[in-house]
């Protein structure tokens, strides 16, 4: 299963950008969906995730900020982001788990997608 991420780039603080995380392959179900950044010199940290059931889990430095969504029927999931702080600034990779069509389990990464925010 593959992912392809997209939507990243320069915005100044304050500004919004959205990220959105496309899976192809051979795709029965997924489960989980998330969103992860690494700033440089960091560890990469999860920045939100949502569950086959609508549950949403979101970093505390990110709550009332970001937005995570997923489309099912397109097997999607974006990141809506606003009110950007500098310190956002980070590669974003979307993650996805589930199962493929020969029942075995998947757990994919994107190719990291560049979020830099200008003071």
């Amino acid at each position: 299963v593959q992912l392809q991420a997209s939507g990243g780039g320069l915005v100044q603080a304050g500004g919004s950008l959205r990220l959105s995380c496309a899976a192809s392959g051979s795709i029965f179900a997924i489960n989980a969906m998330a969103w992860y950044r690494q700033a440089p010199g960091k560890q990469r940290e999860l920045v939100g995730g949502i569950s086959s059931g609508g549950s949403i889990n979101y970093a505390d430095s990110v709550k009332g900020r970001f937005t995570i969504s997923r489309d099912n029927a397109k097997n999607t999931v974006d990141l809506q982001m606003n009110s950007l702080k500098p310190e956002d600034t980070a590669v974003y990779y979307c993650h996805m788990e589930g199962v493929t069509t020969t029942l075995a389990g998947f757990g994919s990464w994107g190719q990291g997608t560049l979020v830099t925010v200008s003071s």
